[in-house]
């Protein structure tokens, strides 16, 4: 899930990290990505997207998927979704994440996936400053691996 406007955004006020245009073109360009499943209208990645009305945690997700949760308490729902949604459907999904090897969602769902960790610390959105925490992409499903410059 993504935000419009830098304001609290290395904060407790939001759990929302817009994710850098061109990490995401990266990844794009590997994956051909067809649904976000966790945007807003002014920056979904797809043209295809579930904003927080539709509510992608209850959504089937099939075919490749974008996903950039809300880094919140909720993010363990998210990737289990991610995760059951890849097992049920078949669907690659894609999922920028906080790379908090430390947590039960990461364990149960995200050492299932391919991890890729990404090198420095990303700068979200239009911030000037880096994030303060590492971050990883984790990927569901079956796909073929390709170069991938970003990380």
């Amino acid at each position: 899930m993504s935000i419009t406007e830098n304001k609290g955004m290395f904060s407790s006020n939001t759990d929302m990290w817009a994710t850098p245009k061109d990490f995401y073109d990266e990844l794009n360009k590997e994956f051909g990505f067809q649904t976000d499943v966790c945007a807003i209208p002014d920056n979904a990645k797809c043209e295809n997207y579930f904003t927080p009305d539709l509510d992608g945690l209850k959504q089937d997700w099939e075919g490749v998927c974008w996903m950039n949760p809300p880094y919140g308490r909720v993010i363990g729902q998210w990737v289990k979704k991610a995760f059951e949604e890849s097992e049920k459907h078949g669907s690659v999904v894609v999922c920028l994440l906080p790379a908090r090897t430390d947590t039960k969602w990461w364990h149960e769902y995200c050492m299932k996936g391919e991890i890729r960790l990404v090198k420095g610390r990303l700068k979200f959105g239009d911030s000037k400053n880096s994030a303060p925490f590492p971050s990883a992409v984790v990927i569901f499903g079956n796909h073929r691996r390709g170069e991938l410059s970003a990380i």
